[in-house]
């Protein structure tokens, strides 16, 4: 019974995580400007593609609204987890403690993938995933972030840069961390990353992908 209401818990946090998701704050800043991202540039609804349609304020908002929304995303499926959560019933009681936060999430990044709201065209969840790294591992964020910023420094691909720093994340995971939940949630959520960017991992190799900083030929 006390698994019953864990499970009913996090398929709980994990739609509410799924609707803040689906607020994707691209759209959402887009409509503001009469501008829908999703038919201009690289036609995906995130930051980059903001930056490149509407400018840098527009893409701001973006960043501070995906992150938001994710990082609301853990901290209510945490607590929607804790109520009534007794950890001496549980061997894994470490663990789970942290489910809740995974489930809310994870979410919020399938909401902004795939947004209810937006005929389920979102974007690929590379900041809304960040964030709930950062509150699930701080150090694993921290050290994503660098691997991130020092390949687009190099490469000047944000698409190579996200796609790394998801290859890094289920090893760090494993070795940092060494929790079952949360290596297999950095699988599932890298995988996530790796698989939106297919388009992308294309382009690259294909030499077609767009760099950053350069303007975008019509």
């Amino acid at each position: 019974m006390a698994l019953f209401w864990l499970v009913l818990k996090a398929v709980l946090a994990a739609l509410i995580g799924y609707l803040l998701g689906s607020a994707n704050t691209s759209l959402i800043v887009g409509k503001f400007y009469g501008v829908d991202v999703r038919n201009h540039g690289s036609g995906n609804a995130g930051m980059t593609n903001t930056l490149r349609t509407l400018g840098k304020i527009p893409a701001l908002l973006v960043i501070v609204g995906d992150m938001l929304k994710g990082i609301l995303a853990c901290i209510i499926g945490y607590y929607i987890f804790q109520i009534g959560f007794d950890s001496s019933e549980f061997n894994y009681a470490v663990e789970l403690d942290k489910a809740g936060l995974f489930a809310g999430g994870l979410g919020a990044i399938l909401g902004h993938n795939w947004p209810l709201y937006f005929g389920f065209r979102g974007g690929k969840g590379v900041l809304t995933t960040f964030a709930v790294i950062l509150l699930a591992g701080p150090y694993q964020g921290l050290i994503l972030l660098g691997v991130f910023l020092v390949v687009v420094a190099l490469t000047r691909y944000v698409s190579l840069g996200s796609i790394t720093a998801a290859v890094c994340f289920p090893f760090l995971a494993a070795f940092m961390e060494k929790e079952i939940i949360y290596t297999s949630f950095a699988v599932f959520v890298s995988l996530l990353v790796i698989i939106r960017h297919r388009s992308n991992i294309v382009r690259l190799c294909k030499g077609t992908e767009h760099k950053f900083g350069t303007k975008k030929k019509e």
